[in-house]
């Protein structure tokens, strides 16, 4: 994991564990799997957005393919290229699910920059805005299968275009069995990635927005 900004805090934020035991069936989130623009400014609870976590990219076995651990989102030969970085009212951070923790990135507010430049503020403040980001480093030595096409610019693009729809996807899904309001959007990608301190080889994609109906 690539080290964050000069501004971080030193200090990691343990999650609750995941407790996926109340909501909706598959089904049933499935018939009511919507995006909702309009979202409250309530905050989550600490539990919820570790279910939401979880439910995008959490950990569900420790042996899964080539050797990694297994999580709850496919990726091409299970690189997990995507990092997801969780925006909130008094940081930003990112999500490590080998540990289940957030990793302070920033002592600041940049929600807002999690929708596009040219969109309508619409629920700008929203409780968590999910940023997407793909570390090509994470295709281009990959521990599974050497795929040539891992090495191919266009077709890692197809990969990790892929791979972001899964996980925004898992995190419809869970906002919907939950009653939660979901959203997914383009970003200010160009400010974003100044802020987070991305490399070379890190490229912000696109934003989701979780949060209770408005």
């Amino acid at each position: 994991m690539r080290e964050a900004p000069e501004t971080k805090s030193p200090e990691r934020v343990a999650l609750p564990k995941p407790k996926l035991t109340t909501g909706k069936s598959v089904a049933e989130a499935l018939r009511l799997r919507r995006t909702q623009r309009e979202i409250s400014d309530e905050k989550l609870s600490a539990q919820l957005l570790s279910d939401i976590l979880f439910a995008a990219c959490g950990v569900n076995r420790p042996h899964g393919p080539f050797g990694g651990h297994g999580i709850t989102a496919a990726s091409a030969s299970n690189s997990q290229e995507i990092d997801v970085y969780v925006a909130l009212d008094n940081g930003t951070f990112l999500f490590d699910p080998s540990r289940h923790e957030l990793v302070p990135v920033l002592h600041e507010d940049v929600r807002r920059l999690a929708l596009g430049p040219r969109q309508p503020p619409v629920s700008p403040n929203a409780p968590v805005q999910l940023v997407f980001v793909v570390d090509l480093d994470k295709l281009e030595h990959t521990s599974g299968f050497e795929e040539p096409g891992l090495h191919d610019p266009e077709v890692q693009k197809s990969y990790y275009y892929v791979d972001t729809g899964i996980i925004a996807s898992n995190v419809y899904l869970f906002a919907a069995s939950q009653g939660l309001a979901c959203w997914f959007h383009n970003c200010d990608r160009e400010h974003l990635a100044k802020k987070l301190g991305l490399g070379k080889n890190e490229r912000v994609l696109f934003a989701q927005t979780v949060g209770y109906p408005a």
